[in-house]
């Protein structure tokens, strides 16, 4: 069960599991884009049920867990990625718009998470993942209400993880916390900046993200950064973050915006979905479509083991010229 999928993250997710043969219940507010991500995967060799849903609704969100529940059978794995912002000083926001942005971001996390568990813990199984980014833990300027929103998932997530091992329960929730993203979002979302939207460099594609979607939900793993930009400004955040907000304050203006001015009156999917072709925004010539970080943190048990043995044959050959 994949929310957001018809965009982004939550498309190129879907392509990613179909790739693996899972049957996929796909959930977002647009039929039009659901259904060419339904064609996708299908044409991947995937079954897959287009579920047009708003996750701001606890009763859509239910009525489509229902579906697809009637259609698959109770979800192994359920995907929150459905997400909105606004790009905006905090100045210039208005209180329907942080109430939207919470709706969608915190509270449809909140909706999918309680429709997951509902089918997961009877049976004792199934896994959570929490679709985040690096701006659940540090928040940046111009982007307030979003960065309130993850870090509320967070909270929401902890919490439930805790509870989860006091009941010694077999269901998993984890994070994935993202990078930016070369999606379409940057030319959807709704904005008061001079000029267009962008993620904050370095980018990565989509794909990136989606592979450590699956990942995570194959592997038992609390958390998973992607990228050493999420690392690094997690770390910088935990031992300087005086020194961050300071940083960000002079860098993180123009680093969200490109050098060409926005249509004020561009359509934006803050209130109702706008249509993408796919799961990539503007942003290729810009976008990386490798991470060596990703690599490096879904191979922690091999690089440990092969460190180890390296490490007992240099004693061992240490102990043979003593000898």
């Amino acid at each position: 069960m994949i929310t957001g999928a018809s965009s982004g993250v939550g498309r190129a997710t879907a392509r990613a599991f179909a790739s693996k043969g899972a049957r996929l219940a796909l959930v977002a507010r647009g039929a039009e884009g659901l259904e060419q991500v339904q064609g996708e995967v299908e044409r991947l060799g995937a079954e897959a049920l287009a579920l047009p849903a708003d996750v701001a609704s606890a009763e859509q969100v239910e009525a489509a867990a229902a579906a697809a529940e009637e259609r698959f059978g109770p979800p192994d794995v359920w995907v929150n990625s459905a997400m909105v912002s606004v790009f905006a000083p905090v100045a210039e926001l208005r209180p329907e718009e942080i109430e939207q942005v919470t709706r969608v971001t915190y509270l449809g996390t909140v909706h999918g998470t309680l429709s997951a568990l509902r089918r997961m813990l009877p049976r004792n199984r199934g896994t959570i993942v929490q679709v985040g980014s690096a701006l659940a833990q540090r928040s940046i300027p111009l982007q307030a209400a979003y960065c309130a929103a993850k870090h509320a998932v967070d909270g929401f997530t902890e919490s439930l993880r805790c509870e989860l091992l006091h009941d010694a329960s077999r269901v998993r929730v984890t994070r994935v916390q993202l990078p930016a993203l070369n999606t379409p979002h940057f030319s959807v979302v709704r904005t008061r900046l001079p000029r267009h939207p962008k993620p904050v460099p370095p980018i990565y594609q989509p794909e990136i993200a989606a592979r450590a979607v699956v990942w995570a939900a194959e592997h038992p793993r609390r958390e998973l950064r992607v990228g050493f930009s999420t690392t690094k400004a997690l770390l910088a955040n935990k031992v300087v973050p005086g020194l961050l907000d300071r940083y960000l304050a002079r860098k993180g203006y123009e680093a969200q915006q490109t050098g060409r001015a926005v249509d004020p009156d561009r359509p934006n999917n803050l209130w109702a979905s706008v249509p993408t072709d796919d799961s990539h925004g503007i942003f290729d010539s810009e976008a990386h479509s490798r991470s060596p970080q990703l690599w490096l943190a879904t191979h922690r048990s091999w690089i440990a083991g092969l460190a180890g043995g390296l490490l007992a044959a240099a004693l061992a050959a240490e102990r043979q010229r003593e000898s």
